[in-house]
């Protein structure tokens, strides 16, 4: 493997949103080392083999040195956490690099910057594992997400509740402005607002320059990506976990996979999170906290609108009682795809039925699809699938049969469903492993997540979900 292009730096938000970044430069760890390495990643953002293989790459990547021409800096935002306002968050533990190709190169976990209040800006190593993990399988199954281009350990212990293993993540992105950094912006000034919203144009959305209100079609734009964004969440059984308006991208990328996870079997009422108390970013809740994030941006773009502020509210308030409606043709897109249905429009309450029977009979989600495509196809049989114990199964598929094309439905159930996912019991195993020294489990689930909807028998048991009644806790890994 030999990559002959090379790359360039840019510092564009450094130069251009100085009012809400700060320099910072990494104090970095002498004695870190790769732990996982993104060759098909470093490609596309043109790193030599040469390169990263290098000491001179683990330098400037474990915080030791910089990639010429850097002008590092760490990002201010504010942020509603849990529904509550903080004016000022920021990156308290993540040092922007720069942008290489109009893509953001980070280090997180990398030590303290101006915003890391009392904290150490430090992570544990088994949050920059999962992030790596979980992250680039979103990218594999096409759902937009920040990616991974690195993960090491730093040799360096942490402490948390106990002492733990320390490890930097390199994360890459389209850029790291949330909904959060505009609520930070309007504590500055509208002149502040206003660069950030047309750097933020400029970068994501630069067609918009040429509409008649530019700023009332980014909104509108912003919400599009978010209502896409959350149907694919949806449809993945994804819960994120951490909803707060900080860790929301105007790029419509995921972001932080803190305590995120996915679920076994269906329950819109699924929380992982062991801070999330009252169920607010629980699975069925994201929609409508999609909502929410969205009213608070919203806010922030009121001075930018128009200058008759009551006009102002009125035009944005317009466009965000779209949202639901376009969030729900989203889903139903989704699930009907993974239904592999002809007619998705017609077919709503097939979706919805299908859904009421996963619920009631408590049937695993991401199986269920699958088991689907090989009932069809006769390589299984009802009573061999997840839908055995199932009282209305064979109602609804009469029904869903009528609204596919047989000969080709397995197919396309197989192209849409991914057959792994990061189940949470083997990645919390793979984990522990990792901590303890051993990567055997942490780089099979890497390779086997890149191609997820591939089929591999000796590698079955990563696609079953836990026989544990216990229920799965994540944690913030701050």
């Amino acid at each position: 493997m030999s990559y002959k292009k090379t790359f360039n730096l840019n510092n564009s938000y450094a130069k251009e949103l100085q009012e809400i970044s700060e320099k910072c430069i990494p104090t970095g760890f002498k004695q870190a080392e790769f732990l996982l390495k993104n060759y098909d990643l470093a490609e596309k953002l043109g790193f030599t083999k040469n390169f990263l293989d290098s000491k001179e790459c683990l330098n400037i990547f474990s915080g030791n040195s910089l990639l010429k021409n850097s002008q590092p800096i760490a990002q201010g935002y504010s942020g509603h956490q849990f529904g509550h306002f903080n004016p000022q968050l920021g990156d308290g533990r993540a040092i922007l690099l720069g942008e290489i190709d109009g893509m953001d190169i980070q280090l997180k976990g990398i030590g303290q910057t101006p915003y890391s209040r009392r904290g150490d800006g430090k992570s544990a190593l088994s949050p920059v594992l999962r992030e790596y993990l979980i992250s680039e399988f979103m990218h594999a199954v096409k759902i937009p997400t920040t990616r991974s281009l690195f993960a090491l350990k730093t040799n360096e212990n942490v402490m948390r509740e106990t002492q733990l293993p320390g490890g930097v993540l390199t994360r890459v992105a389209k850029s790291h402005i949330r909904i959060g950094t505009f609520e930070y912006a309007r504590t500055k000034s509208n002149e502040t607002l206003k660069i950030l919203a047309n750097y933020s144009i400029n970068r994501h959305y630069p067609e918009l320059n040429k509409t008649d209100n530019k700023y009332l079609s980014f909104f509108a734009a912003v919400c599009d990506k978010q209502a896409s964004l959350i149907s694919k969440w949806m449809s993945l059984g994804f819960v994120h976990g951490v909803m707060n308006t900080d860790n929301m991208t105007i790029s419509g990328e995921t972001i932080d996979y803190g305590p995120c996870a996915f679920m076994d079997t269906y329950d819109p009422k699924t929380v992982f999170s062991s801070i999330d108390h009252n169920g607010r970013y629980s699975y069925q809740n994201q929609p409508a906290i999609l909502i929410w994030n969205l009213a608070k941006f919203a806010e922030t773009l009121i001075p930018l609108v128009d200058e008759n502020e009551e006009i102002s509210v009125k035009k944005l308030t317009e466009v965000l009682q779209l949202v639901m409606p376009s969030y729900q043709e989203y889903f139903y897109i989704e699930l009907g795809q993974k239904l592999g249905l002809e007619n998705i429009n017609n077919n709503t309450k097939i979706i919805d039925e299908y859904l009421k029977i996963l619920h009631s009979e408590s049937i695993d989600f991401t199986l269920s699809f699958r088991n689907l495509a090989k009932i069809v196809d006769k390589s299984i049989t009802t009573s061999n699938s997840v839908f055995n114990k199932s009282k209305n199964f064979s109602t609804w598929y009469n029904s869903w049969i009528k609204e596919i094309n047989i000969k080709t439905v397995s197919k396309k159930i197989n192209l849409k469903n991914p057959y792994f996912i990061p189940r949470n019991h083997h990645v919390e195993n793979a984990l522990m492993n990792a901590i303890g020294g051993d990567m055997k489990e942490i780089n099979l689930m890497a390779e086997l997540l890149k191609d997820p909807f591939t089929e591999k028998d000796e590698y079955e048991i990563y696609a079953t979900p836990s026989s544990s009644s216990e229920p799965y806790i994540t944690y913030c890994g701050t």
